[in-house]
């Protein structure tokens, strides 16, 4: 008679809080390494992003860590561990460890792109200097403005901590002061969809209006979160779960004897989610404001720069010049500019074919949407999809 014996699992900790959109995309992402490895047990202890016990882990004897070491303590205890661990924080708290963790250049970027595209020249920061992402955000933010030529302000707090209860009170008044202060049409990118939300409670008590005078980004993508705020909060949407995945492989390999180094890997954020609080152009000149507007509810049709005139009693030359000095493109470039947008858009959320989105974007064939399309990004429509659909969030 044969006897089974039951093959010996990895024992892997988890010290990742699951108290925001970001951390449990990670616990996501290793969810479906988890999926495909089945011979991995793993050990997830209640810890919060400033309060990190791992009293559970006196006895514990494994294998391997993933963290977000963003203490003193946590880091202490990996490095007195001597166990294959992989750091998922931008905090850097031991350099000699691989990290996995979000581009927060591209992210910034992002933030900063569509604020420029849609015609601000003023631009704000609102960031938590507790987090060092939240610090390079910051930096990557205020040093792509201002190699295009802009100022950033950023928002500095007596007590940066704002959650804990006795400051947050002095805190927003400070943050409504600034508020009040800048200089307006703002584009202000929020570090994280919880900053967002108290940004525009605090644009609330300041009476201040979104996204006219004041538009708004968070980064996360938490619905929820973005859908109770007032008005709805647009967010960059970051790939966590792409970043467990990764991170849960290459600690595999590191448990397996590889070694692995200190490299630090970026995972690019997905997409910017616009809802109402920046969903606005800041421009002054109120033709080009109708225009865009015009634009906007007829860029799904074979619109043309003559239809903009036929709604607008100014001349071609005019409309030109106006749109030249207010967003430093022709009226034909913005149209095309949407109807890419929209072609993105498209491609990224739907299976429809090349000529259904041809004809859903006002492109009177595919081929020209496609080679206007490569122009643009350098990537054929086809191409661009397959890649984006390898960088999607893995479903668990």
């Amino acid at each position: 008679m044969r006897i089974f014996t039951p093959k010996q699992r990895k024992q892997v900790a988890l010290l990742i809080e699951t108290s925001n959109q970001y951390a449990r995309g990670l616990l996501l992402g290793i969810n479906r390494y988890l999926q495909e490895h089945p011979d991995w047990s793993v050990y997830l202890g209640e810890i919060s992003r400033n309060n990190q016990d791992m009293s559970w882990l006196s006895d514990w004897h494994g294998d391997g860590i993933l963290a977000r070491i963003e203490t003193d303590e946590t880091a202490d205890y990996i490095m007195n561990s001597g166990l294959p661990a992989i750091d998922l924080s931008a905090s850097r708290k031991l350099p000699g460890l691989t990290c996995v963790e979000t581009n927060d250049q591209a992210i910034a970027v992002m933030a900063a792109d569509h604020f420029l595209e849609n015609g601000f020249k003023h631009f704000a920061y609102y960031g938590d200097n507790c987090f060092q992402w939240s610090i390079h955000r910051d930096q990557h933010y205020r040093s792509y403005l201002g190699a295009k030529g802009f100022d950033c302000l950023s928002f500095k707090a007596a007590n940066d901590n704002a959650q804990q209860g006795a400051s947050w009170e002095n805190h927003i008044n400070e943050l409504v002061r600034w508020l009040k202060q800048l200089p307006k049409p703002v584009g202000i990118m929020c570090c994280y969809d919880i900053r967002g939300q108290q940004l525009l409670e605090a644009c609330r008590l300041a009476e201040i209006d979104v996204p006219d005078e004041v538009a708004v980004i968070g980064v996360d993508n938490d619905e929820l979160l973005c859908d109770l705020s007032t008005p709805r909060l647009s967010s960059i949407q970051t790939n966590p779960q792409q970043a467990g995945y990764l991170a849960a492989q290459l600690l595999d390999r590191q448990i397996a004897g590889e070694r692995i180094g200190s490299e630090i890997y970026l995972i690019d954020p997905l997409q910017l989610q616009i809802r109402m609080s920046s969903d606005v152009l800041a421009v002054e000149d109120k033709t080009v404001s109708e225009a865009i507007r015009f634009i906007r509810q007829h860029a799904h049709e074979n619109i043309q720069v003559q239809d903009i005139l036929n709604h607008i009693p100014v001349t071609r030359r005019v409309l030109e010049s106006r749109f030249l000095k207010a967003l430093g493109r022709t009226p034909h470039e913005q149209i095309i500019s949407i109807k890419l947008k929209m072609v993105k858009q498209l491609l990224e959320e739907t299976e429809l074919s090349l000529a259904d989105i041809a004809e859903r974007t006002g492109f009177k064939h595919t081929e020209y949407m496609s080679v206007v399309f490569n122009r643009e990004f350098h990537i054929r429509p086809g191409q661009y999809r397959k890649e984006r659909i390898l960088s999607m969030p893995m479903k668990p």
